[in-house]
């Protein structure tokens, strides 16, 4: 099962981890993983190129692990209102399309949010 926390302050998402595996079928046939890849690298190319903003993100080779922060999607660290909008939208994008995949993978994906 892939886990999930998406980091949240004062009602904007601003990151997201995610840790383990799917487990949907063997390696190179995961359309869970695939997905989710897919997604994780878009929103940080999305971010760091399209919005010109800085990601500070580790992927962990051994274990897949994640750990992805936008702090430009918060009002301390990015002054420009429509780049904080775009970044933060771009990630509770993510989160509202990963509760939706746990309709039909609810035994692959646990997605939860931590306030801070």
């Amino acid at each position: 099962m892939i886990h999930f926390t998406f980091f949240r302050r004062g009602g904007v998402f601003y990151g997201f981890e995610e840790q383990g595996h799917a487990g949907f079928a063997e390696s190179g046939n995961d359309i869970v993983c695939s997905a989710v890849s897919a997604m994780t690298m878009l929103i940080i190319n999305a971010i760091e190129v399209t919005f010109a903003s800085d990601v500070d993100y580790h992927i962990d080779e051994k274990t897949t692990d994640i750990r992805v922060k936008a702090m430009g999607a918060l009002p301390d660290f990015e002054s420009d209102e429509k780049k904080r909008f775009a970044i933060a939208g771009l990630i509770e994008a993510y989160y509202l399309q990963l509760n939706d995949m746990l309709e039909d993978y609810y035994d692959y994906l646990d997605v939860d949010v931590k306030d801070d």
